[in-house]
């Protein structure tokens, strides 16, 4: 008698884990100058699993706005959305130390209520730290954060959150006065106490400027090989969209081929060819 069986071990969503000792703040902050930071965003805990053994750090960024919700801008995305993707990414891995961006609106009008949202933050994903936008507006928020035990990283240049006052998507610190602002914004956020700080869409001298200037990590993303790590939207390098910025490199071309498997699909289910013998199930023999 043969029979055959549902096979329900590993689940997806909690396949068997490689123990993996997780990687922490201060190991982050003691990168600089020393061994690049491998940082990529990530939005669910499947793409956790598979990133996790080769980055350093996981970013949870509001990106998600435009990349998973399909939103023309960061600006709409919320907190909930926030700790929902948050608390899957950190379900999903066990190397890397993961980061979740504090959404608009949840934290400029003052400290306390930054506090507030890191806080909730990072109790209801288990997340290791907090990113924000913003420079020397956003010390005293970052000193107050840091003091309180909420580990920052700092994003500065370009930054997605201020877009409409920055009239768009543009590399920053072209002109002599952007780039002293700029460093000025840099430097206020490190002495502040952040523990590492995104660069954005500068200008290479001016990432290197930063990154020479400031004791903590800089991460690249437009920026320069010479900043103390990268990151990039997991999306993006995946080749998951036609259109990204300059500064994105596609190290795969995966929305082609994912058209390819799905036309095959397609074309399998109307020869009726999809499902074969291997894909139902028989019934059991009665002699």
């Amino acid at each position: 008698m043969s029979h055959q069986t549902l096979d329900v071990a590993p689940s997806r969503a909690t396949p068997t884990p490689v123990p993996m000792k997780r990687l922490t703040v201060p190991a982050i902050r003691s990168r600089k100058g020393k061994e690049p930071i491998v940082m990529l965003t990530a939005y669910t805990t499947r793409m956790a699993q598979l990133l996790d053994s080769h980055c350093d750090a996981l970013l949870v960024g509001d990106s998600l706005g435009q990349v998973i919700y399909g939103l023309p801008s960061t600006l709409p995305v919320t907190l909930d959305m926030m700790i929902a993707h948050g608390a899957a990414v950190v379900r999903g891995s066990h190397h890397s130390v993961v980061i979740v961006d504090m959404p608009f609106g949840s934290y400029e009008a003052s400290p306390e209520r930054a506090f507030e949202s890191a806080s909730r933050m990072l109790a209801e994903t288990g997340a290791a730290a907090v990113k924000l936008e913003g420079g020397e507006a956003m010390a005293p928020t970052v000193a107050f954060l840091s003091a309180r035990g909420i580990p920052v990283c700092g994003h500065i240049g370009l930054t997605p959150q201020a877009v409409n006052a920055l009239g768009g998507y543009g590399a920053r610190g072209r002109s002599e006065a952007e780039q002293a602002k700029i460093l000025r914004d840099a430097r206020a956020i490190a002495d502040a106490g952040a523990f590492a700080i995104v660069v954005e869409g500068v200008v290479e001298t001016l990432a290197n400027a930063i990154t020479a200037a400031i004791a903590v990590p800089t991460i690249g993303i437009g920026a320069s090989a010479q900043c103390d790590g990268q990151v990039l939207v997991i999306d993006d390098m995946l080749g998951m969209f036609e259109r990204t910025a300059r500064f994105v490199k596609k190290f795969d071309d995966m929305a082609g081929r994912i058209s390819a498997a799905v036309e095959t699909y397609a074309a399998d289910v109307r020869s009726r060819a999809f499902p074969g013998a291997d894909q139902v199930y028989a019934a059991r023999d009665q002699g």
